[in-house]
């Protein structure tokens, strides 16, 4: 006789549900306590004993233990999400810029004092262990920086949510300057691993790429799409916790690694193929190496596309998953799930939902374009042509057959909706299309997230008025309403608490501690900035950061600058619409003005550059090495008698930014007008106590309307201006022929001054301006130059300096992240934010 089968069983994670778990009890926070907790770790998870343990030992012990406390609440908001069957929202970025972690966890959960205290009593800086955390390579500039701000401002706000991106192995690259030209190497993060990781094996889905779309009968007898891929790969979780203020919730941002589904191919290994054994594992691998490979060659576009649809159709059969698992319904979606496309890398996620919903889930097309429609957003955050990407029809059908009959389907329903316009000509028809038929067929990526969204934003008031003018001009005729502006934010817990402690105690001293919770409660220091008691503790705090900053400069650069100085910063991606060229030709006229009329009272200034270009980006590389030639003259003359000093600081990353920005005395935000969707780096400058002198670009018209005119030095054509002068004609030659400050610097250029074994070095940049001028670098160089002495006559009446730069400091209370997210929140998402 068969004896009864036994059942299996389950674990209490089975048979418990997630949301009723017991909380754990509280973890005493005494410095004590977490001395005995740091050691504990020291030797048994890092197995050191203290009195051989190093540096780099105790930074991991100290993450490991204050890690515990991130857990005990990052489970606790999952369960309470659980509990309240809440509606979360999933930030979709290829990029999150998030620097080191440790300060900014110690700091939100109010524990850096007992942390210090602790490492304290064992002999260790609290100060020299943080800066041993390497910057996690997940971005390179505004984008991914703005990502990391609004997920911490998202778990600030106790808003469920996901962000959703990739674990690049080597992140974009690791800047070092040789010979003054820029040379790129592997980012090294992952080298000695990441303690702030939790790989999660249960989270790993196929991802396919090729193959064919064969018609198959489902098992309710309807006929269904199939994608057969001809390759299958693994998208594997890695999950890094996202602590909020005072630990209110802690989210989680889910980075994906891929990898081959037969890590070996035994066969090919035992008959000697070793390279090809490992071929699929590579193959796969490559794919989440480094972020933005150049698209310069048709291998380059082909992996990024594969990197797109890696991490978008993970991030979607994750979602989906979830939803289905505590919900059981995809047709609910809409009341539980809000998708946010960070940019039109993910865009490919529209289509890929559709296949989602129709091919696995079995909706019919209505059904699932509604859905899609309802649940996904998108931010546009560029109007350049390069950034809004689109891809050769040919290479994204052969690589996603079944997305580009989706693709083909929703450019059909669109052109038959924009058919029925009485307007509507072919023109029209050409300009909505998801196809672009001009100099070969390519698929628009931008047109796709518009139409695939319910909502699309921009991040500034003047970006979102281009926007509507320009590049979706005729989208938002055919689907009026959808278009609407969220201005970008900077989360004030890392860019003011933790970047400028100083200056945060003096405002807590003044307004009171509610400016901890609020940045709003910023402007209750207003009438303090006439204030002399005040301005000198103001001034104070600005010269002690300058300190470190000059610190900084004579370790990296190995010359000294004088923290008395102005100092006049532009950092920033190097791009020729972010206008470092202009910024280094007024240095140069600068220089030539100083050494001909020495006994002028000239304001000293250092000129601090930092920012990297993208590898196959040759002028933007031609502008670094015009900076490092510049400085390297400049800084070796002895006739201007250290009036004028240049640095560029290589490797620009988040941690740098920490200490830059809150010593920088003047801002350099001098896009070509009408380029610059919004920024960030205006508002972490500004709040941090400088005067920014910028040009009507981006969110320089919103911070000119908080701070006031009298406290920003605006300059240069407008964006309807510079649209004018491209449409109309603009003659460069003239205009450099009239000022004979800009004739000087290009003459000097020319003449080798500043590249003597090779005077036609900077042929291509001068060439850029007298024959077209397309950045209007010469159009506004009068303007620039004339902004620049204004600055500096001001800078002559230290009193009236300051009065204006606590103005910006007060007034940008505004440009929270904690602002920009509630009103995602409430006009996007439908979700509540504390």
């Amino acid at each position: 006789m068969t004896p009864p089968a036994q059942s299996k069983p389950r674990s209490k994670s089975e048979t418990t549900p997630l949301g009723s778990m017991p909380k754990p009890a509280p973890r005493t926070s005494d410095a004590e306590t977490i001395k005995a907790q740091i050691l504990e770790k020291l030797a048994y998870a890092i197995g050191k004993d203290p009195i051989v343990a190093k540096d780099h030992d105790w930074l991991a012990a100290t993450i490991l233990a204050l890690r515990d406390r991130v857990i005990d609440r990052w489970m606790e908001s999952t369960r309470s999400t659980y509990r309240a069957q809440a509606k979360r929202v999933y930030y979709l970025s290829l990029e999150f810029l998030i620097g080191r972690l440790l300060r900014d966890a110690l700091s939100n959960l109010e524990l850096t004092e007992p942390f210090q205290d602790a490492l304290a009593g064992l002999g260790v800086r609290l100060d020299l262990v943080e800066a041993l955390e390497p910057d996690a390579a997940l971005g390179n500039g505004g984008l991914g920086r703005l990502a990391a701000c609004f997920m911490e401002s998202l778990a600030s706000l106790d808003i469920p949510a996901y962000g959703y991106g990739i674990r690049y192995d080597h992140g974009l690259f690791r800047q070092k300057i040789v010979d003054g030209w820029q040379m790129e190497l592997p980012e090294d993060w992952l080298e000695n691993g990441n303690p702030w990781e939790f790989p999660r094996r249960e989270a790993a889905y196929e991802v396919g790429f090729g193959g064919s779309v064969a018609l198959e009968s489902a098992p309710d007898g309807k006929q269904r799409r199939h994608w057969r891929p001809a390759e299958t790969l693994l998208a594997v979780a890695i999950d890094t916790p996202m602590v909020g203020w005072r630990g209110k919730r802690v989210n989680t941002l889910r980075l994906w690694t891929a990898r081959a589904i037969d890590p070996i191919r035994l066969d090919a290994f035992n008959s000697g193929d070793y390279a090809g054994a490992l071929g699929e594992s590579n193959k796969a691998e490559l794919i989440t190496r480094v972020l933005y490979p150049s698209d310069s060659t048709p291998a380059g576009q082909e992996l990024r596309l594969r990197q797109e649809f890696l991490f978008t159709s993970a991030s979607l059969q994750d979602i989906l998953r979830r939803h289905l698992q505590q919900y059981g319904d995809v047709h609910s979606l809409p009341e539980k799930v809000a998708i946010q496309l960070n940019d039109t890398h993910p865009a490919v996620a529209v289509a890929e939902l559709m296949r989602l919903l129709m091919d696995v889930h079995g909706l019919v097309w209505k059904e699932a374009w509604d859905i899609t429609q309802a649940v996904t957003s998108y931010t546009n955050h560029t109007l350049l042509p390069e950034a809004l990407e689109s891809w050769p029809v040919h290479l994204f059908e052969r690589l996603l057959p079944r997305h580009m009959q989706i693709v083909y389907a929703i450019n059909a329903k669109l052109i038959g909706e924009a058919q029925e316009l009485p307007s509507s000509t072919p023109e029209f028809l050409a300009s909505v299309s998801l196809i672009d038929e001009h100099g070969g067929r390519r698929l628009r990526m931008g047109q796709l997230a518009f139409v695939g969204s319910h909502s699309i934003n921009g991040v500034s008031a003047l970006h979102t008025s281009l926007m509507k003018e320009s590049v979706f001009r005729d989208l938002n005729t055919l689907y009026p309403g959808r278009i609407n502006n969220k201005t970008n934010g900077i989360t004030p817990r890392r860019w003011l608490l933790g970047v400028n402690p100083g200056l945060m105690r003096l405002l807590r001293d003044t307004v009171g501690d509610k400016v901890l919770d609020d940045a709003a409660a910023l402007s209750e220091a207003r009438p303090f900035a006439k204030d002399k008691a005040f301005q000198d503790r103001f001034a104070a705090i600005k010269h002690q950061n300058k300190v470190a900053l000059a610190n900084l400069i004579g370790e990296r650069l190995g010359f000294s600058v004088d923290p008395a100085a102005m100092f006049d910063v532009q950092v920033k991606r190097i791009h020729e619409y972010k206008r470092q060229l202009l910024n280094i030709l007024e240095t140069i006229a600068l220089y030539e003005s100083i050494r001909a009329h020495p006994d002028r009272p000239w304001v000293p200034r250092v000129k601090i550059f930092a920012g990297k270009a993208a590898a196959s980006y040759v002028q933007a590389k031609l502008t670094i090495k015009l900076a490092n030639d510049v400085a390297a003259v400049v800084n070796n003359d002895p006739d201007i008698r250290d009036l004028l000093k240049v640095a560029f600081i290589p490797n620009y990353n988040v941690s740098l930014a920490e200490t830059i920005v809150p010593a920088a005395d003047l801002s350099e935000q001098i896009s070509t007008a009408g380029m610059e969707a919004s920024g960030t780096g205006n508002m972490k400058f500004a709040l941090n106590g400088a005067l920014t002198i910028g040009t009507l670009d981006g969110a320089n018209v919103e911070i000119l309307e908080r701070v006031g005119r009298d406290n920003i030095a605006i300059f240069g054509l407008t964006a309807e201006e510079v649209e004018k002068k491209r449409r109309t004609g603009h003659d460069p030659r003239a205009v450099i022929a009239a000022s004979p400050d800009l004739q000087g610097a290009l003459d000097s250029l020319a003449s080798g001054l500043f590249s003597p074994d090779d005077p036609n070095r900077y042929r291509p940049i001068a060439d850029s301006l007298y024959n077209g001028d397309w950045f209007m670098v010469a159009a506004d160089f009068a303007a620039y130059a004339e902004a620049q002495r204004n600055v500096a006559a001001i800078w002559r009446r230290p009193s009236d300096w300051t009065e204006k730069t606590i103005l910006n400091t007060v007034n940008m209370g505004w440009f929270s992240s904690d602002r920009t997210i509630r009103e995602y929140a409430r006009d996007i998402w439908k979700v509540p934010a504390s």
